[in-house]
């Protein structure tokens, strides 16, 4: 603790909060922004600026910080974990999407913020309301205020399925003093990978291991079956396939693609999921304007003949999808977001496609391209052949789905090795100082 301390108080990051001390007009024009595009929820603002919405649970409390909804889904196994052992849990998370999965999947014994801007006064006040014993941040959230307030209130922070890209590394090992001080506050990285640990490594993290991707852990997304059921009879046995986590841009890619696919298969379904159900509105209008016939989702609108797509602006509802589907694209690999988790689609046996933008699950996605368990497509124009070589040739599809599912099954276990390395800071001997009791 006592090199935490002193690096959390060196000249490069007290400037550093002392220049984010000066952000504040700029954070509050980006919450508005935020709330103009309903990315943050005007009701709970203020959690924004660190101002506590509930009280602080009593005892021990673990503060858990995943940025969105991939990361959320990841870390809630632990969660479960946690507070199965007595453990009190915050989780804090950005996107109201993630906030709207904490609502209907966190334990007994977790409570939901949204994380504080990245302000030294924010910082501490939402520190000055939780005060956590143990602050785990998933994946690649790097935050040098928070990070170095922690260090100074020595409270322990580990890096839980850390992923670091070559591009970020490349980009943090330009940084000099800034980087090499914020990795020195981290007491720990636990790693998806031995090549995100060597990263982490080089960078200054001195206690870094690689438990495996905890994204295998995670329980296959669920249904209810009886709604499984009545689109099963309204679909009447056509082929479907799905667009699954879709962003701005890759909509227009799977449309013209079903285009090209209806040629060959004139009874094809799209289902049309964006990674945001708030757009909505956007994707029914870009639908209407191509004079689709489609069904929508959130509207309850039921499965007519003639409809070629259904869009299902829902939140919640992959483990339907991916039922329903006989070949699924993975969106965010066409546009530079890096991808989706595919574990979910290889846990259910779903035949998978993506495009070449997986950065943030490049380990998982080697492991199924290595094994022949998807397939990439490298440019847009190609996903209309890609899926129709699936759906022509199902014995195909259905060994390269077996595969898949296998590789999902080799990787579980990074659950209960995660646990064992933070297990010292989880249950610290009695005599030693609790930043909660303070």
């Amino acid at each position: 603790m006592a090199d935490r301390d002193k690096v959390a108080r060196s000249l490069t990051l007290r400037v550093w909060r002392a220049l984010a001390s000066l952000a504040m007009p700029g954070l509050k024009l980006v919450h508005a922004s935020r709330l103009k595009s309903g990315k943050d929820d005007p009701q709970r603002g203020g959690e924004r600026f660190g101002q506590a919405s509930l009280p602080r649970p009593a005892g021990r409390l673990v503060w858990v910080h995943a940025a969105s909804v991939g990361e959320t889904n990841s870390i809630l196994p632990l969660i479960e974990r946690l507070t199965g052992d007595g453990h009190a849990v915050l989780l804090t998370t950005v996107t109201r999407t993630s906030a709207e999965v904490a609502a209907q999947r966190l334990p007994a014994g977790a409570i939901h913020q949204y994380a504080p801007f990245d302000a030294p006064q924010l910082v501490n006040r939402f520190l000055d309301h939780w005060r956590p014993d143990l602050a785990l941040v998933v994946e690649s959230e790097l935050w040098p205020s928070t990070f170095s307030l922690l260090a100074l209130r020595g409270v322990p922070l580990v890096i839980v399925n850390g992923r670091m890209s070559a591009r970020s590394f490349a980009g943090w090992r330009k940084a000099g003093r800034v980087a090499r001080a914020l990795f020195s506050c981290v007491d720990m990285c636990l790693a998806q990978s031995n090549a995100d640990a060597a990263r982490y490594r080089s960078l200054g993290i001195g206690h870094v291991r690689s438990p495996g991707n905890l994204k295998y852990d995670a329980e296959p997304p669920s249904t209810d079956v009886a709604v499984l059921a009545d689109l099963q009879a309204g679909l009447a046995g056509r082929p479907v396939w799905l667009a699954a986590s879709t962003h701005p841009g890759e909509e227009e890619i799977a449309l013209k693609a079903h285009a090209e696919l209806l040629a060959q298969y004139p009874e094809l379904m799209l289902l049309l999921m964006p990674r945001h159900p708030a757009r909505g509105d956007e994707v029914a209008a870009l639908l209407a304007s191509r004079s689709e016939r489609f069904a929508r989702r959130s509207a309850g609108d039921l499965l007519q003949p003639g409809q070629s797509v259904y869009l299902m602006d829902t939140l919640g509802e992959m483990g339907l999808a991916l039922r329903l589907a006989h070949v699924v694209f993975l969106g965010g690999s066409f546009v530079q977001v890096g991808g989706h988790n595919p574990v979910e689609p290889a846990q259910l046996a779903v035949p998978l496609v993506t495009g070449p933008h997986v950065a943030n699950a490049r380990a998982i996605y080697r492991d199924l391209w290595e094994n022949k368990a998807s397939l990439r497509v490298s440019e847009p124009e190609r996903l209309a052949e890609a899926v129709g070589t699936l759906l022509a040739d199902p014995e195909t599809a259905r060994t390269m789905a077996e595969r898949a599912r296998a590789v999902a099954g080799d990787g579980a276990g990074a659950l209960q090795r995660t646990l064992d390395a933070l297990a010292p800071l989880l249950y610290p001997a009695a005599t030693d100082a609790q930043p909660g009791d303070r």
